[in-house]
């Protein structure tokens, strides 16, 4: 039964991974896209938090988390970490509001593959992630509800990365992500025209750009785990990402469409001119992405019950993009506040499957450092969960299941506000590599 339920939770994550695109947001069309890079499914069912670190589960939020060892006692018989497996995927359902208008967006999307493997003091950790996600359709109307133009897009960006975490003492951790990102932001708008009698023009103009990125960074993460009582353990981490740059080949081109007249869809290309940026200085460029700061501390006993806090801070006025700009956009300094937690009823009950579930709660607030027409655009989210055992007991795998409610954005100045339901799910896998044998 065990081994169905895990076949048919890879089933449903891979079908999310080659599903429609992994956004449906109208935000993603500034910058790089929106970001998709939020950590695994146990820190967002706690509202966001990366603050608590086990030797059951990977956490993608800090490095040091790789050589993570728990001070709450063996929960493998003194023996070695296990190694770590996790895979997930998110589908999600949004509302999109204006001041005279609404409609839907459904997306699904692969979230993450890693593996985390303990070397003694040390840890190694490895895997895939999308890290922004474009996709939008957007129609501008003119003050007669007439469509005068049409914007699409879609892409994202992909990161690959390898860690290595460092167990300084029984207290302390250290350690460090090697990220590599890849991937392509396709951009699409279209200009039409009427005539003085109000009838579509037979050719119109579209404009295509695309960009292939590709770049290096590194986030550093520090944590610290302490005993304050027989029961209470005290947690604090520090995640730092320093400034980056991504390079981009881009390409620009024009071509004369005609349009189906129902739906106003491209229908035909009479021609096409390819832009000539090389002469503009555009053809490669680089994009600047910002650091970030994030610092967090809990308390709790981990084999029941834990409540965490995390403030992060991100320098998003410093992004740039020499090719995509627009007149309504700029960026802001970004923060984001996360609290959030867990509760387990007894984590190594003999009987009663539900009291070895872990139940999470959190929620967390945050301005995305985006600004449209001098408004910031702000998000507020709420999330619920359960880690549900599966598997040899003795391992603590678990399939995990989350509920993200959440809003963004604002219908002011005729802007769109989402609310979004997202539904993650994931499957932490462990193993014993390096058991060591016992001989009577």
């Amino acid at each position: 039964m065990i081994k169905r339920f895990i076949v048919i939770c890879i089933t449903i994550i891979s079908s999310a991974a080659y599903a429609q695109q992994g956004t449906g947001s109208p935000y993603s069309f500034y910058g790089i896209g929106s970001l998709m890079s939020k950590g695994t499914v146990e820190n967002r069912s706690m509202g966001g938090i990366g603050v608590y670190l086990d030797s059951i589960h990977v956490n993608l939020r800090n490095p040091a988390a790789y050589a993570g060892k728990s001070l709450e006692g063996p929960y493998f018989n003194g023996e070695s970490r296990p190694v770590k497996f996790t895979v997930a995927g998110t589908a999600s359902s949004s509302t999109l509001k204006s001041n005279n208008s609404e409609g839907e967006a459904n997306t699904a999307t692969f979230d993450y593959l890693a593996m985390s493997v303990p070397l003694g003091k040390f840890g190694f950790g490895f895997g895939l992630a999308p890290y922004t996600s474009v996709g939008y359709s957007l129609d501008d109307v003119n003050d007669e509800d007439v469509l005068v133009n049409r914007f699409t897009g879609e892409g994202g960006l992909n990161r690959v990365f390898a860690g290595l975490g460092y167990q300084v003492t029984d207290k302390l951790s250290v350690g460090v992500d090697f990220n590599y990102g890849f991937g392509n932001i396709q951009n699409n708008a279209l200009e039409i025209k009427y005539t003085p009698e109000g009838d579509i023009v037979q050719y119109q103009t579209s404009e295509f750009n695309r960009s292939d990125l590709s770049g290096l960074s590194l986030n550093f993460g520090v944590a610290y785990k302490t005993k304050i009582t027989d029961d209470l353990e005290l947690t604090a981490t520090a995640t730092y990402t320093p400034q980056s740059k991504l390079n981009s080949d881009n390409e620009r081109s024009f071509s004369t469409v005609t349009l189906n007249g129902a739906t106003l869809d491209i229908s035909g290309v009479s021609s096409t001119i390819d832009a000539d940026l090389e002469t503009q200085n555009l053809k490669n460029t680089k994009l600047t992405l910002p650091s970030a700061l994030s610092l967090g501390a809990g308390i709790g006993d981990p084999k029941s019950w834990f409540v965490g806090a995390e403030y992060t801070y991100q320098s998003t006025s410093d992004f740039s993009n020499p090719v995509f700009s627009n007149d309504i956009s700029t960026f802001e300094n970004a923060s984001k506040i996360a609290v959030g937690g867990f509760y387990i009823p007894d984590y190594n009950a003999f009987s009663g499957y539900l009291k070895r579930v872990v139940y999470r709660a959190g929620f967390n607030f945050a301005n995305t450092g985006l600004v449209i027409k001098d408004e910031s655009i702000k998000e507020f989210g709420i999330s619920f969960g359960v880690g549900l055992p599966v598997g040899n007991r003795n391992l603590f795998s678990n399939a995990n299941l989350g509920l993200e409610f959440g809003q963004r954005g604002t219908t002011n100045e005729n802007l769109i506000q989402e609310n979004f339901v997202n539904f993650n799910l994931s499957l932490s896998l462990n193993s014993r590599w390096f058991e060591q044998r016992k001989y009577n």
